[in-house]
Order: C-alpha cells, then sequence, then structure tokens
C-alpha cells in the first residue's frame, strides 16, 4: 500500500511537469507561428501560457488536495489515540489506496479499543473473584483475634481452603496468560490417542461413580499417533470432564471419544447434562464465563481454549438445552 501511495505522488508530479513543459513547448513553437513568423508579429502567447499554468496548478492541486485531506484525518484521528481516546475514527474517504489505509487503521483502533475493554473486564472479574476468599479469611482472623471463634483446626482449615482457592485461580491466570501470549512451554512426546483417554478416563473414574454417572470412552482403531504436551492434553480432558461431572445429574453418562478428522485427530467430552443456554454457548471459552450456580472462577473452558491453541488446534462447543452438551476439540497428527 505504501509503494502504491508513493508511486501515485510520483506520477501525480511528473504528469503535472510534462504539462508544463509541453505548454512551454507550444508557447515557444507555436508562438512566432501564430504571429506570422515575423519579430515585429504579436500573439499573446506569454498570456495564454500562464493561464495553462494556473489550470495545471489548480488541477493539480485538487489531486492533492483529494488524497491529502483523507490521510490528515487518518493523522488526526493517530494523534486522539495516542493521546488515549481509543474511539477515534478515521473517514474512509479519497482514492482506493487512501481507503485502505483508512480501513486498516480502523480495524486497528478497533482491536485496540477490544483488547482495553477486555483487560478492564479482566480486572474487574479478578478482583470480584478474590473479593469472596479474602472476606472470609479477613472475618476468621478478625474473629479469632477479638476472641470470638477459637483457633483451632476447623477455622485454621477453614482459612487454609480459601488461601488454596485464591493460590489455584492465580495459577490459572498466570497458566492462561503464558498460553495466550505463546510463552508456554510445551514438552511434546509422541502418543496414542487411546493413553489419552484411557488416562483421562482413570483419573475420573472415582469421581463419576460418586456422582452416580456413568462413564463410556470410544476410541476409533487406526488412528495416527499425536506429537503433544502429555500434561497439558491431559488438563484439557480433565476440564472438560470436571465440567461434564459438574453438570450432568446422577443416572447421566459422560462419553470420552477419539476418532479420525480431516485434520487429525479429534477428541469430544460428551454428557447427558443440562445444557447450555443457546445465548451462552458462543461465550463458554471466555474468561470467566460460568453459570449462576458453578463454584469454580470460569477459567476452565478458557484454559483449555489456550492450550488446544497452542498446540496448533482447534475446539468447538455443541449443546441442547435438556439434552446435554458436546465439547469437541482437534489436534494435527504427528
Amino acid at each position: 500500500m505504501r509503494g502504491r501511495f508513493v508511486r501515485r505522488i510520483a506520477i501525480g508530479f511528473g504528469i503535472f511537469f510534462v504539462f508544463v513543459f509541453l505548454i512551454g513547448w507550444l508557447g515557444a513553437t507555436f508562438g512566432d507561428r501564430w504571429s506570422g513568423g515575423q519579430h515585429g508579429g504579436f500573439f499573446p502567447w506569454f498570456l495564454f501560457f500562464p493561464i495553462l499554468l494556473v489550470i495545471g496548478f489548480v488541477l493539480f492541486g485538487r489531486a492533492i488536495r483529494r488524497t491529502a485531506r483523507p490521510i490528515g484525518e487518518v493523522m488526526d484521528a493517530a494523534e486522539k489515540i495516542t493521546e488515549g481516546d481509543l474511539s477515534a475514527r478515521a473517514r474512509v474517504q479519497g482514492p482506493q489506496d487512501v481507503r485502505n489505509l483508512a480501513g486498516a487503521f480502523n480495524r486497528m483502533a478497533e482491536h485496540l479499543e477490544s483488547d482495553e475493554r477486555r483487560r478492564r473486564d479482566l480486572l474487574a472479574d479478578v478482583a470480584h473473584e478474590l473479593r469472596t476468599p479474602l472476606a472470609v479469611i479477613r472475618g476468621r482472623v478478625e474473629g479469632m483475634r477479638d476472641g470470638l471463634y477459637e483457633p483451632d483446626g476447623e477455622h485454621l482449615e477453614l482459612i487454609e481452603r480459601e488461601t488454596d482457592v485464591m493460590a489455584r485461580l492465580l495459577e490459572d491466570l498466570q497458566l492462561l496468560s503464558n498460553a495466550e501470549a505463546g510463552a508456554l512451554r510445551l514438552h511434546r512426546e509422541r502418543l496414542e490417542p487411546r493413553e489419552l483417554v484411557e488416562a483421562a478416563a482413570d483419573a475420573f473414574a472415582s469421581q463419576t461413580a460418586e456422582a452416580g454417572l456413568a462413564m463410556e470412552t470410544e476410541v476409533e482403531a487406526g488412528l495416527p499417533a499425536l506429537d503433544v504436551d502429555r500434561v497439558r492434553i491431559g488438563e484439557v480432558l480433565a476440564n472438560l470432564l470436571a465440567n461434564a461431572v459438574r453438570h450432568t445429574q446422577s443416572g447421566g453418562t459422560i462419553t470420552l471419544s477419539a476418532t479420525s478428522d480431516p485434520a487429525g485427530v479429534a477428541f469430544a467430552v460428551a454428557d447427558t447434562g443440562e445444557g447450555i443456554p443457546s445465548e451462552e454457548l458462543a461465550h463458554v471459552f471466555d474468561r470467566f464465563a460460568k453459570s449462576p450456580e458453578s463454584r469454580g472462577a470460569g477459567l476452565g473452558l478458557a484454559i483449555a481454549k489456550s492450550l488446544v491453541q497452542a498446540h496448533g488446534g482447534s475446539i468447538s462447543a455443541e449443546s441442547e438445552p435438556g439434552r446435554g452438551t458436546t465439547i469437541r476439540f482437534v489436534l494435527a497428527a504427528a
């Protein structure tokens, strides 16, 4: 775009100077001819030359102004953004190259404004999530200090539990931040999809049994091996299974499967639980997105998405309220 713009300006200057040269050449060539070829003759070609020159300046000035004005608006909008006004936008006008420039600038400004909004929301959500355990800890400590509570094992255990909640939240946020920034180190190894499925199912066997749920595993034969981080993909499956257990009533079924996909291997966790309302389904992978009755921080699916994307994969969710939810992610074959 920058190269085309520079060429456009250079061509404009070139045309202008060619125009001036032609006017001078015409005046010098045809001036004597129109005056009869004699020095004593008279033809006011010297008046004709400045008139054409003025016309050339006007036309060239209009062309420059048509390009410079929208560029000036982009510069003004950029100045506002540097001063903190992220709502500033440039009007899309002028030649096509300048319109493309203004459009690209506006898209950049929208991304900056969206990132700033997400940053503020993140800080508000973190403060909200930390407020409850801190209030519990402070209340218990003040109560023990004032003699309302005995500093026994019960109260100290409650304080320790709330401290663990805060520590887990901070660890999740750090993991999520590193994954989104591409700073997460992956210790890849060649693994069979069946290994990942069986390890996750074994880890949740006791939880599903206690909740009165049936756990089923389905692994398609002949699946290719994967080059993944065993621990991180285990965390993804654990997050998905934990959600499924939490939102499926006793007597329901959770199915963990691995099947072939054009992009590699598709893993899915399907439950017969309560499902997700359609208006919430588009935001299930957002930070702190959770149902009102959820006791977690709402970071599990956001972390799962970031870990899958760190492996170069993709993740999606399907749900029908009252019928269940399926979370599916795809990883490339080794």
